[in-house]
């Protein structure tokens, strides 16, 4: 063990490569995950300084924990890890994440009650409407595409085609109105991508941050309480209804929930279709692959989508009590950031994870996480849209020429802002 990792952590040297600078995260993908490979090759787990802040702070800092195997570990011991005292890398008070992202700053057992009465409200019957949906709306919006690529336009993907079905499948889910869908949907958006200039500049992102959860949290909440008066055969009237062990949902809980789910359910989605959809348009081969057999193959093809876009960067946990992680000493209140990115790069859990191939046999990604009690409550949702909109896609969508895609500056979301494709 190193003199580091026994110091106490206002007098650490953070590690020289700084994870943590805006600049850091202006960079590609590949440059970045070239900063990570240098940290998953270093023993132990590494130190780093806090991002610059929105909100006033005293954090030192954080650990960071870049491997695949030790990202589960983390993951799956919530007694020594813990969600409830914040899981983003930027310092944020707890009193903010807390409401703006619901049970994920929950440990068990009270975690799992909440799993339990979201997932009780998910009925085979609501399943299976839900479905009947999203095949209907992922029809729709490629109808709509084609028309305008067909006209020889020049079409943004992002906005035309990869926001729309997740935004319409939570509409439609939970009952949101037809003339709140658009503020919802960019509450949503601007929300997960914060740190980005083109939402807000520093100094102004806490106001803009609470004023957009604002907006998704009292649509939620007058939803519910619309629902509580007059249920429809919806997914809230369902939710406002679930009962486990005598506890109901509060209006404030589902309003907090409405955040999670209108933000990580609507912008993980979209990033996932975008960065897949870019994958298969420069590689021919693969695409020409899926459509042999697209039924048999697209459930793998999916899970790789998924480790390919790894749209949700990191979260984070503190340590509950003293503990080790990779041989590092880590003390009791120490911060350490899960970086799903770094995980879904680590070539001692995955072969050739540069690549992308569809063809994977072997596919362990963290995607929707490490593993354990957070694992991705709509990772079900999320796969089933992807596999409904691809076979829209791959089997309607003609050959196309990509743009040069614009991302997302953000250290949480990889993200592509617009994307420009036109027939071939």
């Amino acid at each position: 063990m190193s003199p580091l990792d026994s110091a106490p952590a206002a007098s650490r040297r953070y590690h020289r490569l700084d994870i943590s600078h805006p600049e850091f995260w202006a960079r590609d993908f590949g440059a970045r995950d070239e900063v990570f490979a240098e940290l998953r090759a270093e023993p132990g787990l590494t130190w780093h300084a806090p991002p610059p802040a929105v909100f006033p702070h005293s954090e030192p800092g954080y650990w960071a924990v870049t491997r695949h195997h030790d990202i589960a570990f983390v993951s799956r011991h919530p007694e020594l890890f813990t969600s409830t005292l914040g899981i983003s890398m930027d310092p944020m008070p707890i009193e903010v994440q807390r409401p703006t992202t619901f049970f994920l700053t929950m440990d068990p057992p009270q975690h799992t009650r909440y799993r339990r009465l979201i997932s009780s409200a998910f009925t085979p019957k609501q399943v299976r409407r839900i479905e009947s949906q999203i095949r209907a709306n992922a029809t729709e919006i490629v109808d709509e595409f084609l028309v305008r690529l067909r006209s020889g336009e020049t079409v943004d993907f992002v906005d035309s085609l990869a926001r729309k079905l997740p935004m319409r499948t939570i509409s439609d889910m939970i009952g949101i109105d037809p003339g709140d869908q658009d503020a919802v949907a960019y509450a949503a958006e601007a929300m997960f991508g914060s740190s980005d200039d083109e939402y807000a500049a520093l100094e102004e992102r806490a106001t803009f941050f609470m004023t957009q959860f604002g907006i998704l949290h009292r649509a939620g909440t007058e939803l519910a309480q619309r629902r509580r008066a007059q249920p429809r055969d919806d997914l809230m009237s369902a939710i406002v209804a679930a009962e486990v062990d005598g506890h109901r949902l509060t209006d404030e809980e589902i309003g907090a929930f409405m955040v999670l789910l209108a933000s990580a359910g609507n912008d993980t989605t979209k990033q996932t279709t975008s960065h897949a959809f870019k994958a298969l348009a420069e590689r021919p081969a693969q695409r020409e692959w899926l459509l042999e057999d697209f039924d048999a193959r697209i459930g793998g093809a999916v899970e790789e989508f998924v480790r390919w876009a790894t749209p949700v960067i990191h979260f984070a946990r503190h340590a509950v009590t003293d503990t080790e992680v990779a041989g590092t000493r880590i003390r009791a209140g120490e911060k350490l950031v899960l970086f799903y990115c770094s995980a879904n790069r680590d070539d001692t859990a995955l072969d050739d994870p540069q690549i992308f191939d569809i063809t994977r046999t072997q596919n362990p990604h963290s995607g929707f996480g490490g593993g354990g009690a957070h694992f991705c409550l709509g990772a079900w949702l999320a796969r089933m849209q992807l596999r409904l909109l691809f076979a829209e896609l791959l089997t309607r969508v003609p050959e196309v020429v990509l743009g040069e895609p614009e991302y997302v500056h953000s250290d949480f979301v990889h993200g592509i802002k617009r994307m420009p494709v036109r027939l071939a």
